[in-house]
């Protein structure tokens, strides 16, 4: 039965080449290229985009004051004619492409009393076709969410209903290894990947309140059944595990994190899963865990079939700045003298470009280990050096010094180098202090985890950054509530388990602005076959002062047409010329758009879709909107 499936798909891939224009993976395709051949906008007509269609949510009336807590960072994809697209609360719906109508709900019913760390979320979901399903059977095709509450979800891509075969009434759940100090301390909040018939899930834990987390756990999920196939944990489990060695006197009985929160990259013909992972728990102080700290802050590549380490690269030893690998590894094929090289490039918060080569990781520019500042804390013993790639240049300045200070007038400048004075600022990776260190760029990168798009043709890689600054101190633990008394609006994890709690802020002027100068916010150009930067554009802008360039998260998409679409900043969607980074065109949104866009034909229209939900965090106007634009 199956060779005959098997053989009619590959000749529709040949006489269809329409489905190259839909996005069936939260990616655009499972290695993150974020790239698609539809060509009917162009650089000549992108100026006439215009409002197609919206679908509100209805999550705004819905969810009352919860809404507030939410951020909408969805990636719609397109699978066998639906739009799948997911609220923050786990809803999801599938639209008709072409107009926006609500062809079906499901409703994962989140408890009221979750209060989640990372905030109400859900980046997207993933679709698998089941080859032994007879065509037209009940969840042949499924959806697959992944849940606040951490719970894998599989849905008929039909009727919207749960697969009854599927763990238990649909649903498989994936408890914390601890008991959560509160409900939400745990929980998945990106698409599932999809290798074969496994689905791969990865988790996101409060790395601020203990040193003893949830472990941030990767599972292999069997599609069919919802059996628990194979999993990994990023921090060691047992003295015999390859890495324990990385963690002083067994420290990571103590530990966790490293969980895979961002977007997961599949390449299926290699049998390979590559895993973004975070920082170490608790996130910024690491006295606790001496040691390289393996495999947190890292890419690594699992077999996808088994869950086995293949490779791993350390982006950042003993991580105590929260510089998690957070963007989606983008699986790229590099040109070099005549030959096709397998890559992959991980994006980091530091603002650095890693290209490994996928079967190795081994760096395919240079890498140094690299001095850097050490710790005056009691206890806390950072690694020596940190690896630097020698191309790509860092996308983003990494030091601040007084002659950076910015004001809109003399006096706040004036007052932003006065704070400074007071503060550790030594440049990358400067450890936090006791009396305050500025950390630049901040723990929203740099890159985050919108990552990048790939332009092959024009081996052209294109991400937008963040020029913000943090200040980090540590807070003996005995001062901790009195700190918090002074000024109850400054963020203070507990980082229980350790001697410190720790603040974490904006370096901002008394007007309420960054205290570096702008652009705060900036679209890069990157060519990957020369190591060098093609462009950098400020991304977005303000209405007052005549500030370009602002922070956002959310990444890009290019199509065939030479364009690039992203969001990311202030309520619009942008378009780009890629050869030169100019700005085409801007469509005005109906709240911020903190997510990445997408693209797909549908009778011949090409259309481009962003959500636009806003996020408070971001000083972002909240909304429950997916618009879609097209040619008129």
């Amino acid at each position: 039965m199956r060779a005959p499936r098997l053989a009619l798909a590959a000749l529709l891939a040949l006489v269809v080449p329409a489905r190259a224009q839909d996005w069936p993976v939260y990616g655009g395709d499972p290695g993150g290229l974020r790239y698609s051949t539809a060509a009917e906008i162009t650089k000549e007509n992108v100026a006439r985009l215009a409002v197609a269609w919206t679908y509100h949510t209805g999550e705004a009336e819905r969810r009352g004051a919860a809404f507030a807590k939410s951020a909408f960072e969805l990636t719609p994809i397109l699978a066998d004619g639906k739009l799948l697209v997911c609220s923050p609360f786990d809803r999801v719906a599938a639209l008709d492409p072409a107009s926006g109508q609500e062809l079906w709900v499901f409703d994962a019913a989140l408890s009221p009393a979750l209060k989640p760390a990372n905030s109400f979320k859900c980046r997207g979901v993933a679709v698998w076709h089941d080859p032994d399903a007879a065509p037209g059977a009940a969840c042949a095709a499924r959806v697959f969410l992944a849940t606040v509450d951490a719970r894998l979800i599989a849905l008929d891509l039909a009727s919207g209903k749960p697969c009854p075969g599927f763990g238990s009434d649909g649903a498989v759940g994936f408890p914390a290894d601890i008991a959560e100090r509160y409900p939400g301390e745990y929980q998945l909040d990106s698409a599932p990947a999809v290798i074969g018939d496994v689905i791969v899930v990865g988790s996101a834990v409060d790395d601020m309140s203990r040193s003893r987390a949830p472990s941030g756990t990767v599972w292999g999920i069997d599609a069919r059944s919802g059996a628990k196939r194979w999993h990994f944990d990023p921090v060691p489990r047992s003295a015999d595990d390859p890495a324990a060695n990385s963690w002083a006197e067994a420290s990571w009985k103590n530990s966790a994190g490293g969980s895979a929160w961002g977007p997961i990259a599949v390449d299926a013909a290699r049998d390979l899963v590559f895993l973004p992972t975070a920082g170490p728990t608790a996130s910024f102080y690491g006295g606790e865990r001496r040691g390289d700290n393996l495999y947190t802050s890292s890419i690594v590549a699992l077999r996808g079939s088994s869950g086995a380490v293949v490779w791993h690269f350390q982006a950042v030893h003993h991580d105590i700045w929260d510089y998690d690998v957070a963007a989606q590894p983008s699986l790229v094929t590099l040109k070099r003298d005549g030959r096709d090289i397998a890559a992959v490039v991980v994006a980091t918060k530091t603002g650095f470009l890693f290209v490994l080569d996928r079967d190795t990781g081994k760096p395919l520019f240079p890498v140094a280990e690299r001095p850097m500042p050490q710790s005056d804390v009691p206890g806390e013993f950072p690694s020596p050096t940190q690896p630097v790639p020698l191309a790509p240049p860092a996308l983003v300045p990494q030091r601040l010094g007084e002659a950076d200070m910015w004001g809109l007038a003399d006096s706040d400048r004036d007052a932003c180098r006065q704070r400074l004075k007071g503060l550790r600022s030594e440049g990358l990776f400067t450890p936090p202090s006791l009396k305050g260190t500025v950390l630049f760029p901040f723990t929203g990168g740099g890159a985050n985890w919108g990552g990048g798009a790939f332009d092959t043709a024009r081996q052209t890689f294109v991400i937008n950054t963040n020029r913000i600054a943090h200040v980090i101190r540590l807070i003996p633990r005995d001062q901790a509530a009195a700190a918090h008394a002074a000024d109850p609006k400054v963020e203070i994890g507990s980082a229980l388990g350790t001697p410190y709690a720790a603040s974490r802020e904006a370096l901002l002027s008394p007007l309420g602005l960054p205290c570096n100068a702008p652009p705060w916010g900036t679209l890069n150009a990157v060519d990957l076959a020369a190591g060098t930067i093609r462009w950098q554009v400020p991304l977005g802008s303000l209405a007052f002062g005549g500030i370009r360039g602002l922070p956002g998260t959310g990444g890009p998409i290019i199509t065939a047409s030479g364009l690039v679409f992203i969001a990311a900043s202030a309520p619009a969607l942008r378009a780009f010329d890629i050869d030169t980074g100019a700005e085409l065109w801007a469509g005005a949104l109906p709240a911020g758009a903190q997510a990445t866009p997408m693209t797909y034909v549908v009778g011949g229209r090409q259309f481009v879709v962003i959500a636009a939900g806003g996020d408070l965090r971001a000083r972002s106007p909240l909304g429950d909107a997916v618009v879609a634009f097209a040619l008129p």
